[in-house]
């Protein structure tokens, strides 16, 4: 595996991982332990930090062209999905945790 899929490779897991920590807090919410949800919610940020990281150094590399510009590639297009669903989960996960503690709240 050469350096660019290993970055692309960096993106899936770490996009996978913060996606699986925002489910594990919706399983909170369902028990009403918000409060373990909302750090659950902010493991999942912490880890999509790394992902964002990777895929703005290869956005740079494309805009900067030369021989560092990276290849589209099946590889990178599945990485770009992963991290998307990923990152409207971990937005709708966010709505959901405000939207049922506040219920519990009145």
């Amino acid at each position: 595996m050469n350096e660019l899929e290993q970055k692309i490779v960096g993106i899936i897991s770490s996009a996978g991982d913060s996606k699986a920590k925002a489910f594990e807090a919706l399983k909170k919410v369902k028990e009403k332990d918000f409060k373990a949800a909302r750090e659950l919610m902010e493991e999942s940020k912490k880890i999509d930090i790394e992902a964002h990281r990777i895929q703005t150094e290869l956005i740079v590399a494309e805009m900067n062209g030369g021989e560092n510009k990276p290849e589209m590639s099946l590889l990178m297009v599945h990485a770009q999905d992963h991290y998307m669903t990923s990152r409207l989960a971990r937005d709708m996960v966010e709505v959901l945790i405000d939207i049922f503690d506040t219920e519990e709240e009145k």
